[in-house]
């Protein structure tokens, strides 16, 4: 069976890091670090979402400044908002939880973050550092997927990876990242043709599309390390919900040499990445 890459372990350890480093800080510079969470409507799952970014953040120490819009705000109004967290001297981090309501644009919001308070890493001056190889603010779910892998001892370099999905929240950024370490990388997509094909010859597959189970024994390489992003909501016979991954996990497992599992694997370290950048971004402001 593979080896299990526990997010929810390594995200603890680096919780309690970022605990004792806010206990020591905090008292010299007089407050804490500040992140606030932009959110826009109802949708259950950002609620969700929040909830869990909030509670972390009373875990480690830092203050939370939640923004909560009704779902019908204006794009100037939600600007508006941001524009008030960007001049804020105790707001560290600033995240717009997406998606948005449909009558927004979630690009032109982001870009009206102050990229040195972009607790998310989505700005494009901050994807644009990322491409030059330059140090800033990451996108939190790649860089705790590469927390994760550096953790594990797993080999990087000189290795074939290939993600599968090509958003700008992990798809493109991951491939950088990984790319930064340098793999040879490959991203893959719905038109890609022969996916499978592609996917196999993989030694490092990350799955990041919203598909649950797609991922195959059929579409992996025996003895490949296996990052499953995915975080899937579905019903079950007795009219329950689980959450479930991109990866056919069992099966998979049982081929693979690692695996990350779901739930307990990539969503974990995404949250910690998050408190990570908002620490990171509270010490450059307050050391200068």
């Amino acid at each position: 069976m593979a080896q299990i890459l526990d997010g929810k372990a390594l995200a603890q350890r680096k919780q309690a890091d970022l605990t004792q480093q806010i206990a020591t800080l905090a008292p010299q510079v007089g407050r804490a670090p500040g992140l606030a969470v932009v959110m826009v409507g109802d949708n259950p799952a950002s609620v969700a979402y929040v909830r869990n970014k909030e509670r972390a953040c009373d875990r480690v120490g830092i203050v939370s400044f939640g923004r909560h819009l009704p779902a019908d705000s204006s794009q100037t109004e939600v600007a508006e908002v941001i524009a008030t967290l960007n001049a804020d001297d105790r707001v560290d981090g600033i995240l717009l939880q997406l998606p948005v309501p449909d009558h927004l644009d979630p690009v032109a919001l982001l870009n009206e973050i102050d990229p040195d308070k972009d607790a998310d890493g989505l700005h494009p001056m901050n994807l644009g550092k990322l491409v030059r190889g330059e140090a800033g603010l990451r996108s939190c779910t790649p860089a705790g997927v590469m927390e994760l892998l550096w953790a594990n001892d797993v080999a990087i370099a000189g290795k074939t990876a290939v993600v599968l999905g090509r958003s700008i929240l992990v798809g493109k950024p991951m491939a950088l990242m990984l790319l930064e370490a340098n793999a040879t990388v490959t991203i893959a997509h719905s038109r890609t043709p022969e996916l499978s094909a592609v996917t196999r010859a993989a030694d490092i597959l990350v799955s990041a599309v919203g598909r649950p189970g797609m991922i195959t024994p059929d579409d992996v390489k025996p003895g490949a390390v296996v990052v499953d992003v995915g975080i899937n909501r579905i019903a079950t016979p007795d009219s329950k919900f689980v959450l479930v991954g991109d990866v056919d996990y069992d099966p998979v497992a049982a081929i693979a040499g690692a695996i990350t599992p779901v739930p307990g694997g990539v969503g974990p370290m995404t949250v910690a990445m998050l408190l990570h950048n908002t620490v990171l971004s509270y010490c450059r402001r307050v050391q200068g």
